[in-house]
C-alpha cells in the first residue's frame, strides 16, 4: 500500500482509533459494547483479520507496515472493567512453541505507540528465543497505565494484574507471560492467582522469582565474548556507560564492578533510581546522574563499552553520529529504531554492536523451564553461559561477529538471519500448536466471550 493510500485510509478512520490515547481508546470501544478485540493473520488469504468492522482500518494500516510487522500470528486486546487500561498479548511466531515474554507496564502516548512497541518486542522474543536454543516462540504482553491512576496503590495493582491473568487464561496457552519492565513480583502473583498460563512467580509457590540477575549475566557474558573476539583485553580496563538504573542496570553495575571495571558512568529518568545507584556504589569509581526521558545526550558520553539497559528506539540516526564507545552490549530491548538502517550505520562507524535479543536471554532462560524442576547448579541454566555450548551466548557472539567479519554485514544483520531461520524450526512434540490455538480462538468468537 503506498503511503499516500495508508495516509488516506488513517484519515478515513472516524475516529482515527491509532492516534488516539489507549485511555480514549478504551472509552471510545466502550461506547460500542466492545471489550475484547483481535488483529489475527490469517496465512491463507496473506492478510490480517480484524475482530470488529470498525477495527478494519486498522489491520490494514498494520499489515502495511513494513518495518515492525511481520506477520504476527496475532494480537489480543482487553479493556480493563473498571479502568482506563488496556491489557495487550502479541503474539509472534509460535513455531518452536508458546508464544513466551514478559508483560511489562508502561505509559504510551497514542495507540499506535502501544501496537508499534508491542509488535517490535514479540518479535524480539522470537528472535531471542530462538538464538537460544529454547522451544518457545515469542510473544510480549502490555498493560498501557493510565495516567490518571495511581500506579503504586497496591489494591488498584491487584485488580489490574488479576484481570490480566484472567485474560491471560482466556486465551488458552497461545501465549505465556512473565515479569517485565514495570511488573514486580507481587504483580505475578496476582496474575498466578488468576492463569496457570505464566512463569517468573515468586519460589515460595514454585516459581523461578525475579529474572533480574540472570538477565544481568548473560549481558556481562555477551560483552566479555566481544571483547575476547575484539582481542580488546578484559573488562578490567574498561569504562561503561549505562543507561538505565532499574532491576536489571542496577544488577549490571553490581557484576562489571565485581569482574574488575574501571568506571561505571550511568543515568536514569527516575531520581530515586539515581540516589539508590549512588548509595550502593558511590564508594566505587562511579557517577550517576538524573536525565530527562527525552534527552540522549548521555549516549555520547566519552567510555570504552556503552550498556543500553532502558527503554528501545536510543540508537537511531540522531544519536549514533555522537556515539564514543566502540562497543554496545545491554540488557535494553529494541536498541535500534530501525534495525537496518541503524546496524548499517554503526556496522561503517566501526562500532561493534552485539544485538540485544542475543545477549539479554538469561531472563527467559532463567524461566523457561519452571514446570520441569529445580537442580542445583542448573546445567539448563550454565550451558548459557558456558564457552563451548554451541547456543551459548560466547559461541553465538563470536558466530555473529565472525560472520559479519567475512561477509561485511552488520552483526544485527548477520543474527537475524540466523535467528529468523532457526524459528522456523517446529516444536519436536507438539509442532506449531501455537498458531492452532489462535484458529480455536477466532473459531469460536473470543472477542465475544
Amino acid at each position: 500500500m503506498s503511503t499516500d493510500l495508508l495516509l488516506r485510509e488513517r484519515e478515513a478512520m472516524n475516529p482515527d482509533l491509532l492516534s488516539l490515547s489507549p485511555q480514549d481508546l478504551v472509552r471510545t470501544l466502550r461506547t460500542q459494547e466492545i471489550r475484547r478485540f483481535f488483529f489475527v493473520y490469517d496465512a491463507a488469504k496473506q492478510q490480517l483479520i480484524a475482530s470488529h468492522p470498525m477495527l478494519d482500518a486498522v489491520a490494514r494500516f498494520i499489515q502495511a507496515d513494513k518495518r515492525d510487522f511481520m506477520q504476527h500470528e496475532g494480537l489480543f486486546f482487553q479493556l480493563s472493567l473498571n479502568h482506563d487500561v488496556l491489557h495487550c498479548a502479541f503474539v509472534h511466531k509460535t513455531c518452536r512453541g508458546q508464544g513466551a515474554g514478559g508483560v511489562r507496564y508502561w505509559h504510551y502516548s497514542t495507540f499506535e505507540d502501544c501496537l508499534r512497541d508491542g509488535l517490535r518486542l514479540a518479535k524480539g522474543m522470537t528472535r531471542k528465543n530462538a538464538l537460544a536454543g529454547l522451544w518457545w516462540g515469542g510473544g510480549k504482553g502490555i498493560m498501557v497505565h493510565d495516567p490518571g491512576l495511581d500506579k503504586n496503590d497496591s489494591k488498584t495493582r491487584s485488580v489490574l494484574y488479576r484481570e490480566y491473568g484472567e485474560f491471560i487464561s482466556s486465551l488458552r496457552g497461545c501465549y505465556v507471560t512473565a515479569e517485565d519492565v514495570g511488573t514486580r513480583e507481587a504483580d505475578m502473583a496476582n496474575i498466578h492467582a488468576q492463569t496457570r498460563f505464566t512463569t517468573c512467580i515468586h519460589p515460595d509457590t514454585g516459581g523461578s522469582g525475579n529474572p533480574s540477575m540472570a538477565t544481568a549475566r548473560g549481558v556481562v557474558c555477551g560483552i566479555e565474548a566481544a571483547l575476547t573476539f575484539l582481542d580488546q583485553g578484559t573488562l578490567q580496563t574498561k569504562s561503561i556507560a549505562l543507561q538505565g538504573l532499574g532491576n536489571v542496570g542496577l544488577r549490571t553495575v553490581r557484576l562489571l564492578f565485581e569482574h574488575g571495571v574501571q568506571r561505571v558512568t550511568a543515568s536514569d529518568v527516575d531520581q530515586e533510581r539515581v540516589d539508590q545507584a549512588m548509595n550502593d556504589f558511590g564508594q566505587q569509581n562511579f557517577d550517576a546522574a538524573l536525565t530527562h526521558p527525552d534527552r540522549t545526550d548521555f549516549l555520547a558520553t566519552d567510555c570504552d563499552i556503552l550498556v543500553p539497559c532502558a527503554t528501545g528506539g536510543i540508537l537511531n540516526s540522531q544519536t549514533i553520529p555522537d556515539i564514543r564507545a566502540t562497543l554496545i552490549c545491554g540488557a535494553a530491548n529494541n536498541q535500534l529504531e530501525d534495525s537496518d538502517r541503524d546496524d548499517r550505520l554503526l556496522f561503517e562507524r566501526g562500532i561493534t554492536y552485539i544485538p540485544d535479543f542475543l545477549t539479554n536471554r538469561m531472563g527467559i532462560v532463567h524461566c523457561a523451564n519452571e514446570q520441569y524442576g529445580y537442580v542445583n547448579d542448573d546445567p539448563m541454566v550454565k550451558r548459557h553461559l558456558s564457552i563451548d555450548w554451541e547456543h551459548s551466548i560466547h559461541q553465538t557472539v563470536f558466530h555473529v561477529l565472525e560472520q559479519s567479519r567475512l561477509t561485511h554485514q552488520p552483526p544485527g544483520a548477520v543474527a537475524l538471519a540466523r535467528a529468523d531461520k532457526l524459528a522456523l524450526e517446529p516444536h519436536p512434540i507438539n509442532g506449531h500448536r501455537g498458531v492452532r490455538i489462535i484458529q480455536s480462538l477466532v473459531e469460536n468468537h473470543w472477542q465475544n466471550s
